[in-house]
């Protein structure tokens, strides 16, 4: 997966100095300190990856090791607390009758708690009313599915799961981006550790799913940016040379890469459909990436071509993937007959006439599904104590509390006759903060330098961001926000990456960027250490928890 060691070799000069000259700074000890190139660490470094099998090493084992931390933190006591938490009430108890009916079904009032006490066959086989595709609940049932559901551990092992996986895949977008095993093991450190992701990974809700595929599906993309320009220039070459002229360029459809990130867009899409974003979004980046090839490349029509011959052949392998997978993920619905509005197509007056009448009534039942369930979410005004607004998102000024319970005898566990334990979906403010400064700052560099980097990053921002502030009167809570957190992430790294510098710049400029990122990193790790009690319930002193409300609206 990714780009093979000894290929990053080369790319990783720029920035990890892997394969820079083992030079020692005593050498420029005569020379004026503005004249003096790298640092004692950048030589050390340099002699740490002196030969290949140790590249090779840092290469898998910087990003395996961000992923074993964040499997620590997102696996550890995960059944705790043994009870349902937030919204666990709609997902855990649908992915549970999803495996025994192969639809939503009802359950009993006051079945929370019967179920965490391990009686899971009190539902009956009437359809319950949902509003989101199934997948996201079948991914949920798959810890279940292997071994039952009287342990909360299994309720949420495969969201801990993902949680975990994403952290690795992060480590593979930023590489690719950065060209940099060291920026790639600070981005996947950085969410890995952030209070937003761990809390999301150890809650079994469905927003956790969004992200991992939106994030698997813009590593597709970035795949893709690679090959479909080093296949556009060789078909353009072999035109050439046979002496003609090409105006418009190849259509170019041998593109893997973007069938797979059509799969995986289509599953985003499938878990909610806010994921439909993150498709359109990369969609039209595609264009954008072939128009940008084209001209550089030197085809007169470049236009013309990204949009009326390219573009069409883009569509054809990414969009109709993602409706086939989206539609699959409606099966266990459409091959059962107890689910929610299944038959009725079948009632009298419900069926399509005319030239729709040829759909099948399964297709117009859940057709008609869709109608409704788009007008349940645009209508959603119920007032919640803990919603926020998305225009305060970046900023994490209304985080939500998702678990609290107290004890005043003593047996609490905090050392304290008083103890409350908490389950707040509150980021690391250090990271959250400096990542929403880093974004405001990256569209500023669009503009000014054009960097493809900044381009794409920016372009799953705004895919998972900017549609919510169409609903700004709409019930919506901050934990919506893991879609697009790892794009902010990125632009954080990707500022990282400029305060460090390369391995040429001047030594006092290169040893200063190392101090700023390296106090950032430890205070980072620091502020996760004291937060990490109210991401993930354990009993503390009330005071030690009103600690950690440095925002008023925190608490």
């Amino acid at each position: 997966m990714g780009v093979e060691p000894g290929a990053a070799e080369t790319r990783e000069k720029r920035i990890d100095g892997a394969s820079a000259p083992d030079e020692s700074i005593e050498e420029f000890a005569d020379e004026p300190l503005e004249d003096r190139r790298g640092t004692r660490l950048d030589d050390w470094w340099s002699r740490v990856l002196s030969t290949p099998r140790r590249r090779t090493l840092w290469y898998w084992g910087g990003p395996i090791l961000v992923t074993l931390l964040a499997a620590v933190l997102r696996f550890w006591n995960l059944g705790h607390p043994a009870a349902i938490v937030f919204d666990e009430t709609y997902y855990v108890k649908d992915a549970w009758t999803l495996l025994q009916n192969g639809y939503e079904s009802n359950w009993p009032e006051g079945a929370d708690a019967d179920f965490a006490a391990g009686d899971t066959g009190i539902f009956n086989d009437s359809p319950a009313y949902v509003v989101h595709p199934p997948l996201g609940k079948w991914m949920i049932s798959l810890g279940m599915a292997a071994f039952g559901a009287g342990d909360p551990f299994w309720w949420r092992a495969s969201t801990a799961l993902t949680g975990t996986i994403a952290v690795f895949l992060m480590t593979l977008v930023a590489r690719r981006l950065f060209a940099s095993t060291m920026l790639a093991v600070i981005a996947g450190l950085l969410f890995a550790v952030d209070g937003n992701a761990i809390v999301m990974s150890r809650v079994a809700l469905l927003d956790n799913w969004v992200m991992l595929f939106a994030l698997l599906g813009f590593w597709f993309v970035l795949l893709d940016r690679d090959r479909s320009r080093r296949l556009l220039e060789e078909r353009l070459d072999a035109d050439r040379a046979t002496g003609r002229e090409p105006h418009y360029g190849p259509a170019i459809w041998a593109r893997p890469w973007v069938v797979a990130a059509g799969v995986a867009f289509g599953a985003a899409c499938a878990v909610k459909w806010s994921g439909l974003w993150f498709l359109a979004a990369f969609g039209i980046y595609l264009v954008v990436v072939d128009a940008v090839a084209r001209r550089r490349a030197g085809v007169p029509f470049w236009l013309t071509a990204s949009i009326l011959k390219q573009g069409p052949v883009t569509f054809l392998l990414l969009v109709p993937v993602a409706a086939v997978v989206y539609l699959a993920s409606w099966t266990g619905w459409l091959v059962t007959d107890g689910g929610y509005y299944r038959h009725w197509a079948e009632e009298a007056g419900n069926a399509a006439t005319g030239w729709l009448s040829w759909v099948p009534l399964s297709l117009q039942s859940l057709w008609h599904y869709h109608e409704a369930a788009y007008g349940y979410h645009v209508g959603v005004h119920s007032p919640h104590p803990w919603q926020s607004n998305p225009l305060t998102w970046l900023f994490m000024i209304r985080p939500t509390n998702m678990y609290y319970s107290s004890s005043d005898d003593g047996s609490g566990g905090c050392g304290a006759d008083t103890c409350w334990s908490s389950i707040i979906e509150l980021g690391n403010p250090l990271i959250w903060w400096a990542a929403a400064a880093a974004s405001i700052y990256l569209v500023y560099r669009l503009v000014r330098y054009r960097e493809w980097q900044v381009g794409a990053i920016l372009v799953g921002l705004a895919a998972g961001y900017l549609p919510w502030l169409g609903y700004l009167n709409r019930t919506v809570f901050q934990f919506y926000s893991i879609a697009f957190e790892p794009f902010t992430v990125l632009a954080l790294v990707f500022v990282i990456g400029l305060m460090l510098g390369r391995r040429d710049d001047p030594t006092w400029r290169r040893e200063r960027g190392i101090a700023v990122v390296v106090i950032f990193l430890a205070f980072v790790l620091a502020v996760s250490a004291f937060f990490f009690p109210i991401w993930s319930g354990i009993p503390v002193t009330p005071t030690f928890r009103q600690l950690h409300f440095w925002l008023p609206s925190w608490g």
